[in-house]
């Protein structure tokens, strides 16, 4: 009789161990989802896109203005103006159309606009 209880319980554990298990991986796949259908919806990062891409002349803070670059922090341009330089490049900065779409282009466009010293007017 101990045999059959103890075997029962056990299958009973391992049961509810498997179902726990199944629990974890669908709350996981599910956490996976949401969280690039929220990527998807907010589109590109424009930050990261600036510091892979741009950093290297523009600064982290848009400041450097190696080779040429403009001084993000003072640049009174609009989002249209820099979407369109972003684009086709000026002067000696490298058109990114080919490397870039859109919507990353936007996002960096929309990014640097976060580089404005707000003491600027």
């Amino acid at each position: 009789m101990n045999k059959i209880n103890f075997s029962l319980i056990a299958l009973i554990l391992a049961l509810n161990a498997c179902h726990s298990a199944a629990d974890e991986i669908s709350a996981r796949t599910k956490a996976a989802q949401d969280k690039a259908n929220s990527a998807e919806k907010s589109g590109p990062d424009g930050g990261a896109i600036f510091r892979q891409n741009c950093i290297t002349c523009h600064g982290a803070d848009g400041k450097l203005g190696l080779s040429g670059a403009k001084d993000l922090s003072v640049s009174e341009l609009p989002l249209d103006s820099r979407i369109q330089i972003i684009t086709n490049g000026k002067n000696l900065m490298t058109p990114f159309k080919a490397l870039l779409d859109e919507a990353e282009i936007k996002a960096v466009a929309e990014y640097t606009l976060t580089l404005r010293d707000q003491t600027v007017k």
